[in-house]
């Protein structure tokens, strides 16, 4: 328990409010959780945390946003947080955090608590095993009545690859299967999709088995 009280300590480090040394103050933690995030015109798009610190976080993002722009992001086990955008990188996004001394000790201790759960559970390999399909040949809800069949390309149980003629926009919503879900890219085959609730193994048996 001693390193997780050290890292505990280390992520919950305070300074003052300066960008630059945000990499100095705070040791930024690998965490891959789907999510939510909401920008300055209300229009909401799913997205994946890469990395985050009590201090700031990098998010994987369907669309491009503005540096200096308020960002309001929700993950599970973390929930709402809101930042600044302080750069863009190739995917993604970079924000400090605009929170308070209190809810930057509560988040040190919801990561430290989840970085030990992965160690000790294996969340992130349980959560990112893929099965490669052959073929596999499903639906895929573009609009209200509006279906087309396409391929399964892989499947896990945040989301899937899919082998279709169909380019809907990128953060719109579709329904794999019975799955809702939300385009999270294109590929030279089709579309990557990440399903709207992570589901459970014997629910994708159930769908694509």
């Amino acid at each position: 328990m001693k390193h997780l009280k050290n890292l505990a300590s280390a992520i919950s480090q305070d300074g003052d409010n300066d960008a630059a040394n945000e990499h100095r103050r705070h040791k930024r933690v690998a965490i891959p959780l789907l999510g939510r995030f909401m920008r300055e015109s209300k229009h909401e798009y799913p997205c994946k945390l890469n990395d985050i610190s009590a201090g700031g976080m990098a998010v994987s993002s369907p669309v491009a946003v503005r540096v200096g722009e308020r960002i309001i992001a929700y993950f599970d086990h973390i929930g709402g947080l809101e930042g600044t955008v302080v750069r863009n990188f190739d995917g993604g996004f970079a924000m400090t955090l605009n929170i308070t001394a209190h809810k930057r000790e509560k988040l040190a201790a919801q990561l430290t608590w989840l970085l030990n759960k992965d160690i000790t559970e294996g969340i992130e390999q349980r959560r990112h095993e893929r099965f490669v399909f052959s073929e596999k040949a499903s639906t895929l809800e573009l609009l209200p009545g509006v279906i087309t069949e396409c391929e399964l390309l892989d499947v896990s149980i945040s989301g899937a690859s899919v082998a279709t003629q169909s380019r809907p926009p990128i953060g719109s919503e579709v329904i794999l299967g019975k799955l809702r879900s939300l385009v999270m890219r294109h590929h030279d085959k089709g579309i990557g999709v990440q399903f709207i609730d992570i589901q459970e193994p014997e629910a994708l048996r159930k769908h694509f088995f």
